[in-house]
This record gives structure tokens, sequence and C-alpha cells, in this order.
């Protein structure tokens, strides 16, 4: 198969969109198939368009200056279209336009998959009503939904209008992103979501397009060769690791806040940078806790910090989907901390630790459980370890190229 990846969020990030799509690469281009990738980033030499090019990934037309350095900006979806047609006529070729994320360089592949009449599946990664909620300051959140909800239907239609509820949509600005991410879905042939309770959100309000929920997949190349099993002694100190962004939505605060009313001996390393990253040091520093920030971190390294730990924390709660973290941490058979029910769909049963809700009280009587009785750090592990096989993307790609298959026979 001729397979084109669309994505607004790729080039000059880090984060689960990334990790997942570079996953996905790889295992389809092994099976044999041919990929491209097409992402917004930022200004490049040509020398640097060459190179990457070489891999099959192409920087569409994207603005130089705007929101950087937080995330790359593509330019009008119209002018990707052009840009695409021009440059890359081969893709009336191709057999599936793959789309990930909702921005310009996305719309772009939904719009240009109808035009050469190419089937269209899309990904919806994440919660964007939190998201936003996360980013945008409170007095500002309406005008910017209200704002992107308008530039998203300047491109393709919005037949479907979330109203608040009480359900996720409690807000004005909540209830444009829903109705953003409700259409968005809608304008492709086929939807995929990670997990099996953010397809049952996104048929709530109202997609109507078939959806299959199919998980991330670790990368066979990163997957470790020997782990063994975690054990923590009485009295020995409890070694966590945080490697997910250090910021409002992950919810890093909340877990430092945690850490002041745990009872034991531990040590916590933070991987990662964000917009918390310089509140949760003045924390740590005013608080003298036993955290240790390490900022932006190439995964190798990660990784064996990850394999010396005892518990791999993440603590958003109703934002992620799915939770890369979580299946980097089964991969080395390390046991999970967690406070969002939704993410028991994730990992197996018995390898995780819940906390009853995601305020930092619960977390810390969720954490001194595990000083009380440590023996639990072992008995979890082994579950991880038992089941860490089933998270190769090797053995997820499968089900990937059953699904395009189908749509392409349609």
């Amino acid at each position: 198969m001729k397979i084109a990846f669309f994505s607004d969020c790729y080039l000059d990030l880090t984060g689960g969109i990334v990790s997942s799509i570079n996953a996905q690469k790889a295992a389809l281009e092994k099976n044999g198939h041919t990929v491209y990738i097409f992402s917004s980033g930022y200004p490049r030499s040509r020398v640097e368009l060459q190179k990457i090019a070489k891999n099959h990934i192409y920087q569409v037309p994207s603005c130089k200056y705007c929101f950087k350095p937080l995330t790359p900006v593509s330019r009008r979806p119209k002018i990707i279209e052009d840009w695409l047609i021009k440059t890359h006529p081969e893709l009336k070729d191709f057999d599936v336009f793959y789309i990930h994320y909702e921005s310009g360089c996305s719309i772009a592949g939904l719009r240009l998959g109808k035009k050469l009449h190419i089937p269209t599946v899309q990904v919806m990664h994440g919660r964007e009503d939190m998201g936003e909620a996360g980013l945008i300051p409170f007095g500002f959140r309406t005008i910017v939904a209200a704002s992107l909800n308008w530039f998203h239907s300047w491109y393709l239609p919005h037949k479907t209008t979330v109203h608040r509820d009480e359900y996720y949509a409690d807000t004005f600005a909540k209830a444009k992103m829903w109705t953003m991410m409700v259409n968005h879905a809608n304008s492709a042939d086929l939807v995929l979501t990670p997990s099996e309770h953010f397809r049952k959100k996104l048929i709530h309000y109202g997609v109507a397009k078939d959806i299959v929920a199919f998980p991330n997949g670790y990368p066979d190349e990163k997957y470790p060769s020997s782990p063994t099993v975690k054990q923590l002694q009485p009295d020995e100190e409890l070694k966590m690791i945080w490697h997910s962004r250090v910021s409002a939505e992950k919810r890093i605060i909340p877990f430092l806040q945690a850490l002041t009313n745990v009872r034991g001996k531990y040590r916590l390393e933070v991987y990662g940078g964000g917009g918390d990253l310089k509140r949760a040091k003045r924390f740590v520093d005013k608080h003298h806790l036993n955290v240790h920030f390490h900022g932006d971190t190439p995964f190798t390294e990660v990784q064996k910090v990850i394999m010396d730990s005892h518990l791999d924390i993440l603590v958003s709660y109703n934002y992620d989907t799915f939770g890369m973290t979580l299946i980097e941490a089964e991969a080395a058979g390390i046991p999970v901390f967690f406070c969002d029910p939704d993410m028991e769909e994730v990992v197996p049963p018995d390898s995780f630790i819940i906390s009853k809700n995601e305020s930092p009280q619960e977390m810390a009587k969720a954490l001194n459980k595990i000083f009380k009785h440590p023996e639990m750090i072992e008995q979890m592990s082994k579950v991880m370890l038992e089941n860490r096989h089933d998270v190769l993307i090797s053995h997820r790609i499968k089900a990937l190229e059953k699904i395009f298959n189908g749509i392409i026979k349609k």
C-alpha cells in the first residue's frame, strides 16, 4: 500500500502523537508499504528539507514565527493543498490518506483526499476541549474556541453543533471545541481512536462515521531486551519517574502537593519540559521535596531510568485518551500510578495503583499504601512483564493493515 500521513503534530515536537506516528511508520515500512509524512514545522534550510525528505518526511508551507516555540503552525489549508498537488503529484496514486490531529495540514489532507477520491482515515488522538482549557487563560478560552471553530468551518462542513451540557461540554468554550472535533471526524471516511472510552465520548457528541478503537503501540526497535521483576524492600527508597510534559494538563503541581503528605522515603525523577516547569521547581524548593528535574532528554536515556524505577507516574485527569507513558512502562515491566479510571483500559488489571480521585490528598493515600505493602511493587511488575509483548507495534500493525484494506475495498 501507499499511505500518506498528514499531521500538524510531528515535526519539531515530542509527545504521544509523535511517538505513535513514528512507531506506525517504521512498522508499515518494515512490512513493505510506502509511507509519506506531511507536517507543519519551523523554518528549515534547503539542505535540512532534503535530508528529512530521504525518509519521505515533508514539511508543508508553515508560518515562520506564529506560536514559536510552542508549536509549528501551517499556512492555510488551501495553500497546502495547492502545494501538495504541485510538488507531490504522485499522491493521486496513493491508497490511503491517514490523518492525525485537526489543524491546517490535517484539514488539507482530508480535503485533498476528497478531491482525489482517496479514502481518508482520521485518528482522533486527544481531548482538544481540555487541551484548550489547559493552555489558554480563563478569560480568553471562549474567544479562542469560537475563533478556532470558525476557522475550521471555512474548510470543512459543520453539520453538527454540540451544545453545553453536564457531561463534558460544561462551558461554551468546551462545546465549541467538541463541535470542531466532531465535525472534523465526520469529514473522514473512517475514524480511529486510541481507546474505547474516547470512542464512546465521540459517539455521544455526534460522530456518525464508523469509529474503531486502535491502541497505540510500542516501537520494536526500542523494546527493552531483558527487563527484570521490580522489587521494593522495606524501608527502601521508592524510585518514581515522570516522563510526560511538565504542564497544567498533566497536573505536575497536584502530584507534587501529594508528595508533601507522603510518609515514606522516595525519589522522583522528572523528564520533560512544559509551561509549569518553573512553577514546579519553585514548589519543590519551597517544600524541600526529593524531586529532580532533567528537562527534555532523549528517550534512550529516559528508558534507562524507567528500567531502574519502581513506579511510573501519569496523573492527568479527564485529559489523556491513551497515555503513551503507560505502555512505555509496561514494555519495561514497571508498575504505573494514575488517578483517571479511563486509563485502566490501557494497561493490564492488577498492574497499577489508582487513587480514589484526582485530589492530592487521595494520591498521597494511594502512595502511602505502597510503603505499608512494598510487596505490591513485585506483584504488579510480574503482571506487566507477563503482558508486555502485547504492546509491540509489530503485533498491533496487522490490525491497522486490515483497517486500511477494508476502507480501500469499499
